[in-house]
């Protein structure tokens, strides 16, 4: 398979704001698959569920959501906004499932870890973040339709 020309990397600005328009709309996905069954939970049966297992369950929620679209069109509702786009690094083309849930596994702890995968990108040559240079997985920019 020949390999395609990889289209210009997505600005850092660029993945940074539709981080933050991401984190705006997981809140609904987690509303519906976190909170109202937790609230449920407390109510019903007068019991708080532990730490972890809440972080556990965001986790598990979540990683479905990201797979999907980034395997899907590489692209998330707030990707699509900011006009970026997921790709494989090596071919430019979709990423396979695999490379998909890595992805989200690694990145985590990018965030987790004080941003420290994503200052990572101001120092990647390719301005990359850091889960996206151990997946084997790039970030672009999606030219807009004149």
């Amino acid at each position: 398979m020949a390999r395609q020309a990889i289209p210009e990397a997505a600005s850092l600005r660029r993945r940074l704001a539709a981080m933050l328009y991401e984190s705006l709309l997981i809140l609904g996905v987690l509303s519906l698959t976190f909170v109202a069954p937790y609230v449920l939970i407390g109510l019903v049966w007068g019991v708080a569920v532990p730490g972890w297992v809440e972080w556990a369950h965001i986790f598990v929620v979540l990683a479905p959501y990201f797979g999907w679209f980034w395997r899907h069109g590489g692209q998330t509702l707030a990707m699509q906004t900011w006009r970026i786009k997921v790709v494989d690094a090596a071919t430019g083309g979709a990423v396979t499932w695999r490379r998909a849930l890595l992805r989200y596994a690694l990145a985590w702890p990018s965030l987790v870890f004080l941003g420290a995968g994503l200052v990572w990108a101001l120092f990647d040559r390719d301005r990359q973040f850091l889960h996206d240079r151990l997946v084997g997985t790039r970030v672009i920019r999606v030219p807009s339709i004149a």
